[in-house]
């Protein structure tokens, strides 16, 4: 069998609906590849071993019914808004900034069961099809180091494809899911925009981006990202 790193989310979530593994136990796993190759990779900008299993705790404790995303570990880009967590977007201008809410988006996630990895890395102001910035240097390509996952959603596509998330979101006006997942090997969509609700998102979905960009699923598989969707 596959590591449970390189198994789909919906393979997941199937396991954790069948009790063969525990959400405490899935989030150990992917802290592990996170420890292990994040160093390499800088996928990950904002990440917290304990806050995880904290999630992932209550995930298994929780009595209500199992929801559809229950326990499994997902990634956020750095851009869109998640409570407690950075949301710089890459600039220098916004270093230190931690939301207090979340955007719906992720909001919708919690209320699913996943549970929230961190945030992961992108170009300054999302303006580049390479993710490196000021703040947190370069983000490298999991299967070759000298190479760029792209960008916008570099540091997405990057923790996807090395097994450091089963999933996550992006976002796209110009390529930006499309690109690093065509990068990295994985899959993406760019809805419809305003399919998915862009509040919470920076810099904010008014103007061009308002039509234009969109935030979206990303993961390895498109069946994980209709499952996403």
């Amino acid at each position: 069998m596959k590591p449970v790193t390189q198994q789909s989310a919906v393979e997941l979530v199937a396991l954790l609906r069948a009790s063969k593994i525990s959400a405490l136990e899935l989030a150990d796993e992917y802290i592990r590849q996170i420890e292990r190759l994040n160093p390499q990779i800088n996928a990950l900008v904002d990440f917290d071993a304990e806050r995880v299993r904290q999630q992932a705790r209550a995930s298994d404790e929780s009595s209500s019914p199992k929801d559809p995303l229950a326990g499994l570990p997902v990634t956020v880009k750095s851009s869109i808004a998640t409570a407690g967590y950075l949301c710089e977007i890459g600039s220098l201008v916004n270093k230190g900034h931690i939301p207090t809410k979340d955007a719906t988006v992720v909001a919708r996630l919690r209320q699913a069961g996943a549970v929230i990895l961190g945030t992961t890395n992108c170009p300054e102001y999302l303006m580049a099809y390479v993710t490196e910035n000021l703040l947190h240097g370069r983000t490298n390509n999991p299967w070759n180091l000298d190479y760029t996952p792209g960008g916008s959603s570099g540091g997405e596509s990057a923790a996807i494809a090395a097994g450091m998330a089963a999933g996550g979101l992006g976002s796209d006006s110009g390529g930006s899911v499309r690109v690093p997942a065509h990068f990295t090997g994985i899959c993406s969509l760019k809805p419809t925009p305003g399919r998915i609700p862009g509040d919470g998102h920076m810099p904010p979905c008014i103007g061009p981006f308002s039509f234009l960009g969109a935030i979206g699923p990303m993961a390895r598989t498109i069946d994980d990202v209709a499952l996403l969707f």
